[in-house]
Order: C-alpha cells, then structure tokens, then sequence
C-alpha cells in the first residue's frame, strides 16, 4: 500500500470522506436509523456484528469507490476485521480505491469552559502502531466546543494539536476535528476564535508535519478559506454535525475548497430491510449528491 499514492489522494482528489466511525456510544443511535432497534440484538459483541455488516455494505456498494468517495474513517472494530475477505483497511485501498482513517479518541471529558475535550488515550502509541501495521493512512479524533468561550477553545484546540504531533511522529497523518455545535446561539463567534487559535498552532508545526482538519460547517460561507490555503493542511472537510443531507451539502457549496466527511447524512434513508438493489441505488444517490456538493 502506496502512502505516496494515498498522500497524493488527499491533497488532489475530488470526492469526500465517508465517516463510518460510529463508537459503542452512538452505535445504537446509528442502527435504529438503520431500521435495527435495541430489540434487534441481545448483547453488545452482536451489536457491533451488525453494525459491521452496515459498514460492510456500504463498503462493498458499487458506487463506494475512490472516483467520488476518497477516504473513509474506520471505527477500531471495523479495522480490526474484514470487509470482502481482506483487513477493512486494505480492502478499502487495494479494492475499492478508498484511503482509510482511523478513529482514535476514546470518547469526551465532561465540559468545562463550554467545551470537552477528549479523553485520555493511554493506548495511543500501540493503536497507531497497529494501524501502520494494517495499512491506514491517518487518524481522526474528535472534541467538543459548545460556547464561545475562549479558554475552553484554546484547550480544545491545543490538545488536538498536541495530540496530533504523537500521531504525526508515527508517520499517520492526522485529522483533527475540533467540532463546533450547530444549535448554540454564539456559534459564529465560537468560529472566530476558533479560527484564530488552529490559525496560533499551525505556526508550532514544522515543515512535512502536514495535518487535515474536520470542521462544522460555518455559519459565515468561507470563513475557513486560510486554512485551506495554508502550507500545513492537507486537506479541510466538514462534518454534517446533524444537519439533514440536503442541508449539509446545500451549505457545502458556499465553502469553495471545503469537502464533505459526513457520517449520518450519508446512511440517510439506508436500511436493512432494503433488498441489494435498493439499497445500492439508495447509497449511490447519497453518493452522487455529496460528491458533486463537494466539488462545486
């Protein structure tokens, strides 16, 4: 597996990233919307049989290929099995085109300025490992700001830094998403600082520590237009963060150089009772719609 080849798919391909990193907590939220309620499966190990099976689908759809869907960030579950008979992140790049992220943050601190940051990960250092050994190209980890509060932002975007140059002395490239909540009332000034503190910590990278940012679409069209631009990031996408699909893509296309990763708003309408027929061609038309809103 090329990490030249992958490098150069993220900085020049046209597309989105799929998330398809749901965690044990949001897992049941995701297979309800799947049309698998709690009543569906009986312990935790079959819960994330079938949300695998989801993944696994949507992996394999005709349509899930690296023409319009670039990347795709993999729970740890899902890069720890297999998807066609091959480890989920080599299946991904050597059948389907589809450069593999790793989710790696264990969940959220409870909130302390208007903000969580993530919790500790002990394990960090064994996980990247792993995920070198299983053919990823990067990580994703991902925190919380729910007040325009400026201490908290600082704090959030400072450990997602921090974080992410352990992550970058591994070789992985690393996404951070410092996400911002769509329904607070001081959200716009909540983006303002926080452009200016991700702007204050890409000055502490050095030349090659190279980064990708995941990013709540903002209120003011192309407010993260600098960050596109700058030398150290690879590559801005922006997560749905509970916006419909028509509302995700239709704010998308007012931020020139932003792509999508979305997570919800791509299963959007997707169900297990579906035959493959349907469900193929339900996945191709979320397909098509966020890749051409990603490329506008």
């Amino acid at each position: 597996m090329s990490q030249a080849d992958m490098r150069k798919q993220m900085e020049t391909g046209g597309g989105f990233i799929a998330a398809l990193d749901q965690s044990g907590g949001s897992t049941p939220k995701a297979l309800r919307l799947y049309g698998i309620d709690e009543d569906g499966y009986s312990s935790e190990a079959e819960m994330f049989d079938l949300i695998h099976d989801m993944r696994a689908r949507i992996a394999k759809a005709p349509s899930f290929t690296g023409d319009k869907v670039i990347g795709a960030i993999l729970f740890e579950m899902t890069m720890d099995r297999e998807i066609g008979g091959k480890p989920s992140a080599r299946f991904l790049w050597e059948e389907r085109g589809v450069v593999p992220f790793l989710k790696v943050d264990k969940g959220l601190e409870a909130e302390e300025n208007g903000c969580q940051l993530m919790k500790p990960m002990p394990e960090l250092g064994s996980l990247l490992d792993r995920a070198n050994n299983n053919g990823v190209f990067g990580t994703k980890m991902r925190s919380v700001i729910s007040a325009a509060n400026r201490d908290g932002i600082a704090a959030n975007v400072a450990q997602q830094f921090e974080i992410g140059k352990q992550i970058l002395a591994k070789g992985l490239v690393p996404i951070l998403e410092p996400e911002v909540t769509i329904s607070i009332s001081d959200k716009e000034e909540a983006e303002d600082i926080l452009l200016e503190e991700i702007t204050k910590q890409l000055e502490t990278l050095d030349e090659g520590q190279d980064i990708m940012l995941k990013l709540t679409l903002p209120t003011v069209a192309n407010h993260y237009g600098t960050l596109i631009a700058h030398p150290r990031v690879i590559r801005v996408v922006a997560l749905s963060g509970g916006y419909s699909r028509e509302e995700a893509c239709d704010l998308l296309t007012k931020n020139q150089g932003m792509i999508a990763s979305f997570s919800r708003a791509l299963t959007e309408g997707l169900s297990a009772q579906q035959s493959d027929d349907e469900f193929n061609e339900t996945i191709g038309k979320a397909i098509d719609k966020i890749y051409r809103a990603s490329i506008t």
